[in-house]
Formats: C-alpha cells, structure tokens, sequence
C-alpha cells in the first residue's frame, strides 16, 4: 500500500500541455533528422537515385496538439494540423547525369499519434515506452535550387509524394528513437528520495505502475520517511490508501498515516524527539519562573534540599507517537516523559523527579472559505510524578 497517492486528472494535464508546448516547439527544432537515400522511377525518366543530406529542421509549429488519457496504457500525444520546413543538400543521379545542390521542403497538415505507456522499474523509478505511433502528412512541397534544379522541379510532385512517405515512415522512427534514447534516460535520472533536513529523508518511489483511467492518472508512491544515518525496516505495514472518486481539480494529492508515523519513529529512532526547557526560555510576559520555589508548591521538599535554585526540563519521548487517521479526524496518543533537574552552582544537574504525560488527542480538519480550520480535544490526561523522596502520585 502506498504512503502518498497523487492523482492527475484531464485538467492537469491540460495545464502540463499549455505550459509545455512552447518548450516543445522549441526542442523539436534541435531534433536532428536522418540522411535519406533510396531509389523510384520516374515515368519516361527512368530509374532515379537520391540522397538528402544534412536536413536542417528550421521551424515546427503545433497549432493543435494534445495530452490525454489512456485507460490501462498511460497517455497519447495527439499533434495536428503541424508544419514544418526543412532545408538540406540534395544529391541525385539519373542514368549517367549526376549533379547536386540544396532544396527546401515545406511539410504541412501533419498528424501524430503517439501512446506511451507508464510504468515503474524495480527501484521504484517510473518507467517510460512507447506502445503505439502513427503518422499522417497531408502535403509536401518540395523546391531544389542548383545547376539542373529547373530540371528536378519539373517533376517534384512524384518526388513530394516520394518525400511525403518517407517522412512519414521516418517520423515514428524518430519518435520511438527519442523516447528510448532521451525521455526514458531523462525520468531515470528523477530522484525518488529527498533529505527534509539533517536527521531524516523521504522515500516516495513508485510501488506500483501508474493507474490511468478516461478520467484521471493516479500514481501510487511509497511514502515513507526513514533516518538517514542508518535506514531500517518499519515495524508496522501501511494501511490501504484512497483517494475519493473526485476529478474537478487539477492534482489531487494524499498522504496516509503511514507517512506521519515513519516520520515519528525515523526521528525517535534518532533521538530528536527530545526537547529541553530552560527559565530563560519562557517569555518575560509570563509571571512563571522555571526554578525549584516555583515547584516547591507541588513538591515541598524541593525549597529544603534545593533552595531557589534554576531548573532544567528534559522532555522525551519513550516510545514514537502513533498517529491514526479515520472518517472522525485524527487521533493521537503521545506518552512523554518530563525530567526534571535543578541547575547546581557549578551547573551539573541534579535530577528531581520525573512527570509521565499519557494523553488522548484528537483533531478534526475541515476546510471553510480556502481555509483550514480545526477543533483540537484532548479527551483523557494521566500525569504520573515521581520522587525519590516523596514517591509515586497520580493525577
């Protein structure tokens, strides 16, 4: 079960599509398009060999292009209406004539369909290939410049129809080509953890292959948090994990108790569940003095044995809280241990007596007018003291 779901529907990808596809446009220009050589006849000419050669891609426009789902496959990149134009030499030989030169081609009513299926390797990295693409061109128009180009002109629709077809069959080529060698090397390299700070890190790679339906694409991450110096197995498996049927929105995103809880007991786990107070640290607003006169009211013997002495409070946490996340809110039982010291003159520590908090918390969240409002309840309190001197009590 994963600890983070993340679920992208239509409208997101819409979004993705319009922020993307002037990026696109632009990349596609760097895109390096193979030499082409091959041989057709020509009615009344014969036999005729070519070569095109260091085809420049100068410009490709996409007034129409589109990112939507595939149900059980992942996306299709749908392109229409594109064109584009291309220059290079060309180099030709009909019978025993030879001659070359430089042609410009204008490719327009381009249509691309491509499908590319999702899915995640065994590392937890999302995988990335293509399971179906087809081209359509609607026109090609081809112009040669060079000592015989009046010559080659005179019969360029067959050699746009040539053209036209050898596009189209080099274009999916290509496609396919990028996908393996660029996209699929490019989504290798995304990191799948990340440090949140100097005692611990998140996991959230892939636990299973991206889920797409006709309406949305939900991506199941682990989300896991874990100590960095030494990472070690969880002593407790994530619950089932789902989101509501819902696809108004752009991205939904969430985050089981799974997530919350490993990040607890990565960071007890640690030892940085551990907080101490000192009198300096209360505000000067605050008629409370953290010292042994102040205590002496619930522990007498403290103002014999320590007279007005500065104290110290360690607070800590035996065990990891555990947090549960149900249709009623949140609910938390943290069990805390408050150890009290006195600061002695030459400022060791003399411990005093230690306070065991056991408490009941729940929480409910909504959200009203885009904000996040809560009603917090602590529901049952157990406050264990004890004292060498005075023993055990409970409150």
């Amino acid at each position: 079960n994963p600890g983070f779901m993340v679920r992208i529907t239509q409208a997101g990808l819409d979004y993705a599509h319009l922020q993307g596809i002037t990026i696109l446009e632009k990349e596609l220009t760097h895109v390096k398009l193979p030499d082409i050589s091959g041989d057709f006849r020509i009615r009344h000419v014969g036999k005729v060999h070519y070569e095109f050669s260091r085809l420049d891609l100068r410009g490709f426009h996409l007034p129409y292009s589109r990112i939507s789902l595939v149900p059980k496959v992942g996306l299709q990149v749908s392109i229409a209406s594109a064109f584009a134009d291309v220059d290079g030499n060309w180099r030709v030989k009909i019978h025993f004539l030879r001659d070359h030169g430089s042609f410009e081609v204008s490719v327009e009513n381009v249509y691309i369909k491509i499908n590319l299926k999702l899915g995640n390797d065994a590392s937890g990295k999302p995988t990335i290939d293509t399971s179906d693409c087809s081209t359509r061109i609607s026109k090609v128009r081809v112009r040669f410049s060079g000592r015989l180009g009046w010559l080659y002109n005179l019969f360029h629709s067959a050699i746009e129809s040539r053209f036209r077809k050898i596009l189209e069959g080099k274009v999916c080529d290509i496609v396919v080509k990028s996908v393996h060698s660029d996209l699929q090397p490019y989504v290798q390299t995304l990191p799948v953890t990340t440090k949140i700070d100097a005692v611990a890190g998140v996991d959230y790679s892939l636990v299973a292959p991206p889920t797409a339906t006709a309406q949305s694409l939900d991506v199941a991450m682990k989300g896991e948090c874990y100590f960095l110096a030494q990472r070690s197995a969880v002593p407790f498996a994530p619950l089932a994990l789902t989101l509501p049927p819902d696809h108004d929105r752009m991205v939904y995103f969430g985050a089981s108790s799974y997530f919350f809880n490993t990040a607890s007991f990565a960071y007890h786990e640690a030892g940085a569940l551990v907080f101490e107070i000192t009198d300096s640290m209360i505000p000067k607003t605050i008629d409370f003095h953290l010292n042994t006169t102040t205590f002496s009211a619930f522990v007498p013997q403290l103002e014999k044995m320590y007279p007005d002495m500065k104290m110290k409070l360690r607070l800590s946490a035996p065990s990891a809280p555990f947090l549960s996340i149900g249709p009623g809110g949140l609910s938390l039982k943290p069990v805390v241990d408050i150890q009290a010291y006195a600061i002695l003159p030459n400022s060791s520590l003399a411990p005093l007596f230690l306070i065991s908090l056991v408490s009941n918390v729940s929480a409910v969240i909504n959200v009203k007018s885009g904000h996040i409002i809560g009603n917090l309840t602590v529901g049952r309190m157990k406050l264990s003291l004890k004292h060498s001197d005075v023993g055990t009590f409970q409150v």
